[in-house]
């Protein structure tokens, strides 16, 4: 999957995701905060189930927050993927809230491919992203956010959901 934005970045500067705990030293307070209570969560798995995880432990993230069911794959091999909790602030976002709707239905991002290999890439990867990223949506918004993703498994194999929180950064453009 490709898309121009999504092209045009990662020409420029590489990779854009950040798998590595690195992410730790550059990324927001708040996402570094969800990222550490996944990692307690997970302790020596590849990743924690859904169980493990506690809306009750963050709820001041809640309303950025986003689980994502990943419900087999397509003939392709590729992932489907449907939202099945959608915090406040991303339903804001849109415009409208895709709670059960697919990803296909209701993403927020440069484009629909950007948005579907991101969260391809950690369900075949299985691991976490971080994710700073500038773009202009398809119905031409402006978003400078951070957002970080963090694969749920029920069997510790294959991820079963996708737990993504994400914030605005401050955007290159400041009102004065």
């Amino acid at each position: 999957m490709s898309d121009k934005n999504g092209d045009e970045q990662r020409a420029k500067n590489g990779p854009r995701y950040t798998t590595s705990r690195a992410l730790l030293a550059n990324c927001p307070e708040q996402i570094a905060d969800l990222f550490r209570y996944w990692d307690k969560q997970r302790g020596d798995r590849l990743m924690p189930q859904r169980g493990d995880i506690r809306p009750e432990d963050f709820v001041a993230h809640l309303p950025g927050i986003l689980l994502v069911d990943v419900e087999g794959t397509n003939p392709e091999g590729l992932g489907n993927f449907r939202y099945r909790v959608v915090g406040t602030d991303e339903v804001w976002l849109r415009g409208f809230d895709p709670t059960g709707k697919r990803v296909e239905d209701g993403f927020f991002g440069p484009s629909l491919e950007d948005v579907v290999e991101t969260y391809e890439f950690v369900r075949r990867e299985r691991t976490f992203i971080y994710d700073p990223l500038e773009y202009e949506t398809p119905n031409g918004r402006w978003r400078n956010e951070s957002t970080i993703f963090l694969p749920l498994s029920e069997d510790g194999e294959s991820v079963s959901q996708i737990l993504v929180y994400s914030i605005k950064r401050d955007t290159k453009f400041q009102l004065t």
